[in-house]
């Protein structure tokens, strides 16, 4: 693995701090309904990394759980103190979490090239010029 800057970021009141290292394996846009809900916007802008690249300091996050659109549950931690919305996934478990770019300190590091269940875009949404795979739902 080459040498990178890493990825920081917290919630807004900067309770809440994440330091990923590496690339992302994958960077892009959720047009989910339940991605639009949590977050309030047209889309969910998130990177994924291994959760062993990615080390959280503070207090421990506020997790909720639903059932996503293609059967999973869908993990979400934000901070206990303002309720900012920082990153998806189980802290502590050999899977992947997805850290969104809203929270990124310096957003220009996020670049997505991938967007997720478009099927469900609302209309007033566009999708960036970067973007070059488009899934209508959770790719397989």
């Amino acid at each position: 693995m080459s040498e990178t800057t890493p990825y920081t970021g917290g919630c807004l009141c900067g309770a809440l701090r994440y330091e990923a290292t590496g690339e992302p394996r994958y960077a892009g846009l959720c047009y989910c309904a339940d991605c639009r809900k949590a977050t309030g916007s047209g889309f969910a802008p998130f990177l994924g990394f291994p959760s062993a690249q990615v080390r959280v300091a503070g207090p421990p996050p506020l997790v909720s759980r639903n059932r996503a659109a293609n059967g999973n549950e869908a993990v979400r931690n934000s901070c206990p103190v303002c309720g900012g919305l920082v990153f998806g996934g189980i802290l502590g478990t050999e899977g992947v979490l997805n850290i969104y770019a809203g929270s990124l300190d310096d957003p220009s590091q996020f670049r997505p090239t991938v967007a997720i269940f478009t099927e469900s875009k609302p209309d007033w949404v566009l999708i960036p010029p970067s973007i070059t795979r488009t899934f209508p739902r959770m790719p397989g």
